[in-house]
């Protein structure tokens, strides 16, 4: 005999399953082709297809030019401070500060701040090559473990946020920045170990790493071959900085790309409001949007121009292709104080973490959590933009 539900349950199929079979025999190229074709079939019309080609060109020779370049430059001086660091005992020390308050507010083991201190002196995925040690994973449960893909990504690019934030002649306002964006790493780092243990509660007890006897009784450091003084300086220099190369070659896709883009759709026309095909020019589509919410931005964000909505938006996918539009943004005279204290504290919290989450949690071995920690993580970057605007007004209050 069959069920009554048995028999919705066949009729709901039948009844969706010609949509869906249409849709399948689509093939993922003609919809890839229809989206491409009516994104910049909108902008070309706005435009002129010759202009946008043009602004297209322009703007992304002159962001590789005088921004990319920049960046790099500031990538590889802090990635040769970053290894001077680690070299000579700087980051252990820093570690061993920051220990006492993992517990309390990440609810995190004491060595995790030496995750913090390395995201913040390079990228995020620094973490994921320091969870691979077994010694490291040892200290957390798998739940915690899993959480410091959000911990770690909070502080990614840190440093290169806030020198190049100073850069632009802003000193208190990144600092505030860094503040909300500790905040925001709490938020996001307690709402990732909820999402884990509700799903998985087991998690709460079970170890993310077990050592064997051999692991047990080795040393924690092998012996380093001895070195002077200058050479040790001199190598940590060398190979910091080429490490900041690298960072600087990986940005260039999403400055050019994700920044062009952007910066096309918030950006006007050129002087006389006509479209000559220069760089940074655009059809004002994301101030056009913000400005129906306006109201919204302004009090989360404190944003007093519709166009900043444009850096966050960028900072999803690439904090360094947000921090290129911040020159540009200066020069037309749409940025303040708060801005930029809100600028830096999203800009590190998120840090592009769209585009490195899936990667980062499948190297770990967890990646059906990905959509926990994306949740998590907007959140966090929301409550660290929330947290450096109040933390500002106060600033100005006093």
């Amino acid at each position: 005999m069959i069920s009554m539900k048995n028999v919705q349950n066949k009729h709901e199929g039948t009844k969706s399953s010609p949509f869906k079979k249409l849709w399948s025999k689509i093939p993922s190229g003609i919809v890839c082709l229809l989206l491409v074709g009516a994104l910049f079939s909108y902008i070309g019309v706005k435009m002129g297809a010759s202009q946008m080609l043009n602004t297209i060109m322009h703007t992304a020779h002159d962001l590789l030019l005088n921004t990319v370049f920049y960046l790099m430059g500031i990538c590889v001086v802090t990635g040769a401070i970053g290894k001077l660091f680690v070299e000579f005992g700087v980051v252990d020390l820093l570690e061993k500060l920051l220990r006492p308050m993992m517990k309390p507010l990440f609810n995190l083991p004491g060595v995790a701040s030496l995750g913090a201190v390395m995201t913040f002196l390079s990228d995020n995925p620094a973490i994921i090559s320091l969870s691979q040690d077994k010694r490291f994973s040892s200290y957390f449960k798998k739940f915690q473990f899993i959480s410091l893909t959000n911990f770690g990504t909070a502080f990614g690019m840190g440093l290169i946020v806030i020198v190049y934030m100073v850069g632009q002649g802003y000193f208190v306002e990144p600092l505030i920045g860094l503040f909300g964006a500790f905040c925001g790493c709490i938020v996001s780092t307690r709402f990732m170990q909820y999402f884990v243990l509700k799903e998985y509660p087991q998690y709460a007890v079970e170890n993310a790493a077990e050592l064997d006897e051999k692991e047990k009784k080795e040393e924690k450091g092998e012996a380093k071959e001895e070195k002077t003084l200058f050479l040790r300086t001199l190598n940590s220099l060398l190979d910091g900085g080429r490490t900041g190369v690298d960072v600087g070659i990986a940005i260039i896709p999403g400055v050019l790309i994700i920044s062009t883009l952007v910066m096309i759709l918030t950006f006007g026309p050129g002087k006389g409001g006509e479209y000559t095909g220069a760089a940074y020019e655009g059809i004002e589509l994301l101030p056009a949007l913000a400005n129906e919410i306006g109201g919204l931005f302004r009090v989360v964000f404190g944003f007093t121009d519709p166009h900043q909505i444009a850096f966050p938006i960028t900072a999803l996918g690439a904090v360094g292709a947000a921090l290129s539009l911040v020159p540009n943004f200066i020069h037309q005279g749409w940025i303040d104080g708060n801005a930029i204290a809100v600028f830096t504290a999203i800009g590190m919290c998120w840090s592009g973490f769209l585009s490195t989450h899936t990667a980062m949690l499948d190297s770990l071995g967890y990646r059906e959590l990905t959509s926990k920690a994306i949740i998590s993580h907007t959140i966090g970057g929301v409550a660290a933009a929330l947290m450096a605007h109040w933390a500002y007004l106060l600033y100005t209050a006093i």
